[in-house]
Parts: C-alpha cells; structure tokens; sequence
C-alpha cells in the first residue's frame, strides 16, 4: 500500500509517549525524536514558522513520518538515543560515547561491589538499567550503602589471600561502612545475602526488604530510640518511591527478534522489534491482506519470513505471542512473564496503534471501506446472516410506572440517523411493566413500518435482559417477522447479549468495535428515551386547573406561580394583587372566574 498522504499520517498519530522518525522521498531517515506527546509534538513541525533555516528545510523534506510508540518518557528517551547511535540521521545532534546512560554494576567477583558504571563489558558481571540520569543511581546507590555494608576496594579477595592474610581492614571498616570480610571478619554467605537484597531493589522489588525495615523501625520506636525510628522510615521512604528502571531496555536480552500480530476480517497487522545488546535498535510493522481466511499462525509465520529476510536478521531467537514454525535454526520463545513478556507486549501496543492509525487514514480517504469493514465485523461477531445497516434499539423509561414513555434510535452505517428517532407514550401498559411496555412500542413500530411500506431494519435491540427481549419476540410473532428480522437484548451489569431461546448469553470483547456499537446505540435511546420523559413529567406537573381557564395561557400560569406559589393563594388574592403581576385584563378573568365558581346558586 502506497504512503498516505502527510496530512492523513498527521491526523492519525497517537497521543502517546513514544519516538517518531522523518523519512525523505527516497526513504532515507532525517531525523530521530522523542515525545511526551507524539500527536502534538510531530504537529509542531507543520503548524508554526520555525526560526531555524535547518528545521525549515528538513520539514520540507519529509514525506513519511514513522513511530514507536512506549510506555514512557523515559521509555522514550532510551529508545531515542539507540535508535540514533543505529542511524545517524542527517538532522540529529551526535550522542557522543562518554554521554551514554549509565548502569549500576554487581561486579562477577567474590564478595562483589556494587557501583555505577557507563560502559558495559563482558565478563559475566550484572548490569541494570539503563537509567536517565546519575541522581537516580547515586540516590539509589545511597540507598544501598545506607542498608547494606559493602565493600568498596578493588582488591582480589580469594580465600587463598584472606587466609594468608595479605590484607588489612581499611578507614572504611572502622567508620562503620563495611565488615572487614578482607581480614574473613564477615561471612561470605551473608554478604552475598545482602547482594540478593541489593538485586532485588535495584529491580524494584522491595517487599521483602520494606518488611524487614518496617519491624526494625517498629522495634526501634518501642524501644524509644526515635532517632534511629526516623533514619529506619527515612530508608522506607526512598524505597517506595523509587521508581524501577525501563522495561524498553534490558541487557540481558540479546540479538533477539520479537514479532506479534493483531487482526480483523480482512488485515493482519505484524510488528518487528529487533534487539541489538537488550536494545531496540528497530521497529516495523507491515499489512497484510488476508485471501482465504488465513490463521494468525499463517500470517505471523509468513511475515517473520519476509520481514527477517528483508532486514537481513540472523538472530537465533525470537520471541512470540504463540507457538509458530520459524524453522529448525531459530530457537522460538513464548515469554509467560518479565522483561521479556513486557518487550512482546510493546510490540503489539505498536501493532494495535498501527491499526488504529490505518482505520483512523480509512476513515478520511475511503469512508465506505471504513464502514463495509465495520458491518462485517459485526455480521461475524454477532453471528448474524446479514450485514446491519440498518439498526434500531428500544428502551422503557418511567419512574414507579408515572409518565410511562419508550424511545427508538436508529442507526444506518453504524452512525445515528436521528431524523428516524421514534418516541413513544405507552397507551395499554398501567403500572409499571417494562415488558409489556416493551412489546406495544415493537408492535406498534412495525405495524407502521409494514402498514406504510418502510424498510424493515436487520436488527433490533432492547435494552434489558431476557423478559424484555421475550416481549420483542412476541410482537415480532403477532406481527409474522419472527425469523426476518434478527433481534438480541442487552443487560447492562456485564454487557451480556441475549438470543430468543438461547439460555446462554454471548459475551464480545471489551474492547471489540462491535460492542462499541451496540452501547452506542443502547446509551443513545437511554438517552432519547429519559430526555422525552422529563420533559413529559415537566409538563404534567405545571399542568393546573388555572390553565383551564379560558384566556389564561402556560406563560401567565408561571409568572402567578412565581409570584403566589401556590393555586390557593392565587384563589384568595385580590384582582388588584392579580392585576400587579399579570395585568388588569388576565387578573380580571382570573377574579371573575373563582368568584362565580365560589358564589353559591
């Protein structure tokens, strides 16, 4: 499919974090950035005269605009600066190797140290992060020292050189800052307990050490050591509030491809990340049209062929959604759940805004396609033999069976046809009975409908449960439509669509566009049907015996209700009183009208 047109791509970008890239004609990239933002950030370029000749001239050259989008800013950030590094667009300032983010180190020695560091190397050491900015790895490395006495020499500490005594303790062990384990004066099985604590809160896991603080603290306060109470809390509070490292990144993961899939009727839509050391260094999604109903196995196995061939990938894993047949060299890994889990969920987050972005470039250049795909979802979903164009849905509204009323919406398309909106007072129903209300406003619907020739819709709706829809069959049999007109209900507690003699209830994704419509069109007659019962309860309460006297119209009514509040106290006003608010004409009829109504025969 060719590229939209740039003001279709602007108008369906996404109001997310995330990071965009601009791409010239010949599909070479301009420049790579990030935003908090993408709709309004991207937008920027295009609306505002730029002082800077340079941005004026690359906006000139863009002719295809593409973007990540993450969790984030941050996320944003990290993903920003790889995606430079990979690149080197034309417009992009340089990100210099000294100006990369840092990471917290736990070393690959015995009793290792903990300290941060800007480059990673290979020797089996743990690296976490990274992190946007050093005052988050000196808070948390604070943190650290403040709970945990650890080393901080670069001494080779073997059990061959504790034990010949090649070392002594330093300024560090007599300030209280670590236990001498390079004279053996602390075990090596409770230091590296202390190290499993420092990973698990460098994570960002810190249950088990917010627990251990929370009863020191509580020992510390009965004991009425207040001071030491507070520093214990002071630690609790900097370890709640911390906020753990970017899911984006992750070092651990490497020269990895991850692929996932979202679909409909017709389209396919795969998203590609691929990991360079545990960072994304590029993001595609491709379309694909669907011919003979194909599977998302079939198409996610097809796309992770073209889309590793057309980037050159020999990466040996990849991570999916489901099981797949990538062939016997690529190791297939289905991630149940951290890091690896979050990267396969970013990727179809981006799938999903893919798609979202093309039904939203549908809409504006092909509105018919938009809305044939539309009605063949809910052909599908609603497991109907037509398509439904043409929709209409019932709801009752009265208050303890006063002013009784039903309203019915239309929708043709999958959009309000509202010059079609039906509002209707119930004449035979007295009390209140949802149900039988329910089935005169069906009847009396098509009965017109048939009587003047109109086209019957391809689906009713009744807002309720099975007792409502019971009623609409009914009607629907007296009147012979039964099985020419689909008809289902709706209950609001779960969302449950009910079938004429189907006990068991059809349950649509949240999320399912069907089901968007179909609330729509419930919440549109809740709407209509309410609107016309207030104003019908409005009408009857101002309706009084003063308005049945001749020459006396609703307008006059309100000014003496306003002024007298009351009919009995219009009755016993005086006509100069009456002529004070309504004038000496109305007050006259008014007068005369109660005096020989009171005058006995």
């Amino acid at each position: 499919m060719e590229t939209p047109a740039l003001e279709v791509q602007l108008k369906t970008l996404p109001n997310s974090p995330g990071v965009y890239q601009y791409y010239d004609k010949n599909g070479k990239i301009l420049y790579v950035g990030k935003a908090k933002n993408l709709k309004k950030r991207v937008t920027s370029y295009f609306t505002k005269r730029h002082d800077s000749h340079r941005i004026g001239v690359m906006v000139k050259k863009i002719k295809e605009i593409k973007h990540i989008v993450v969790e984030s800013e941050t996320d944003a950030l990290l993903l920003e600066n790889n995606l430079i590094k990979k690149h080197q667009p034309r417009f992009n300032v340089m990100l210099k190797d000294d100006k990369t983010y840092p990471w917290i180190c736990i070393k690959n020695e015995r009793f290792p140290r903990v300290f941060p560091t800007r480059k990673l190397i290979k020797d089996g050491s743990e690296y976490y992060g990274p992190f946007t900015s050093f005052k988050t790895v000196n808070t948390l490395l604070e943190l650290i020292k403040g709970l945990y006495k650890l080393r901080t020499c670069n001494y080779d500490l073997s059990e061959e050189k504790i034990r010949n005594g090649k070392y002594k303790v330093c300024l560090e062990y007599h300030l209280g800052n670590c236990k001498g384990p390079c004279e053996a004066k602390q075990p090596e099985a409770e230091y590296n307990s202390n190290i499993e604590a420092i990973r698990q809160i460098v994570k960002g896991n810190f249950k088990d050490s917010l627990q251990q603080f929370r009863e020191q603290m509580k020992l510390h306060a009965e004991n009425m050591e207040f001071e030491d109470a507070q520093r214990i809390k002071n630690k609790i509070d900097v370890l709640e509030n911390y906020q753990s490292k970017s899911t984006v990144v992750n070092p651990k993961i490497t020269n990895v491809d991850v692929f996932s899939i979202v679909s409909d009727e017709g389209y396919g839509y795969v998203n590609f990340l691929q990991l360079s050391h545990g960072a994304i260094i590029r993001s595609h999604t491709i379309e694909m049209k669907k011919k003979l109903d194909e599977t998302d196995e079939e198409l996610l196995e097809l796309a992770i062929t073209e889309i590793r061939q057309r980037f050159s990938s020999n990466s040996k894993e990849i991570y999916v959604p489901f099981k797949v047949d990538a062939g016997e060299d690529v190791k297939v890994t289905i991630p149940k759940l951290g890091d690896k889990k979050k990267i396969v969920e970013l990727s179809q987050r981006n799938a999903k805004y893919y798609r979202q972005e093309r039904f939203k470039q549908m809409k504006i250049v092909d509105p018919d396609r938009h809305v044939k795909r539309i009605m063949a979802q809910m052909k599908e979903d609603l497991r109907l033999n037509v398509e439904p164009r043409h929709i209409e849905c019932f709801d009752n509204s009265n208050i303890q069976g006063t002013n009784p009323v039903a309203a019915c919406v239309v929708f043709k398309n999958g959009k309000p046809s509202k010059k079609d909106y039906r509002k209707f007072n119930i004449k035979t129903v007295e009390g209140p009975d949802d149900f039988a209300s329910m089935e005169e406003v069906v009847f009396r619907r098509y009965k017109r409908l048939l009587n003047e020739g109109e086209d019957l819709p391809q689906l009713i709706i009744v807002d309720g449960g099975k007792g409502q829809l019971s009623s609409g069959v009914r009607a629907l049999e007296d009147l012979g439509l039964r099985g020419k007109i689909a008809i289902i209900g709706i209950a609001k507690r779960l969302e449950e669509i009910f079938y004429p003699g189907d006990t068991i209830p059809l349950y649509l994704d949240k999320k399912s566009e069907s089901l968007k419509i179909i609330q729509q069109l419930r919440n549109e007659a809740h709407r209509f049907g309410i609107t016309f019962h207030r104003n019908k309860r409005s009408k009857s309460a101002l309706n009084t015996e003063l308005e049945e006297i001749t020459g006396i119209g609703e307008k006059t009514v309100v000014e003496l209700l306003k002024q007298f509040r009351s009919v009995k106290r219009i009755k016993e006003a005086s006509e100069k009183e009456l002529a004070e608010v309504i004038g000496v004409s109305k007050a006259g009829i008014i007068y005369n009208h109660y005096k020989t109504k009171n005058t006995p025969e």
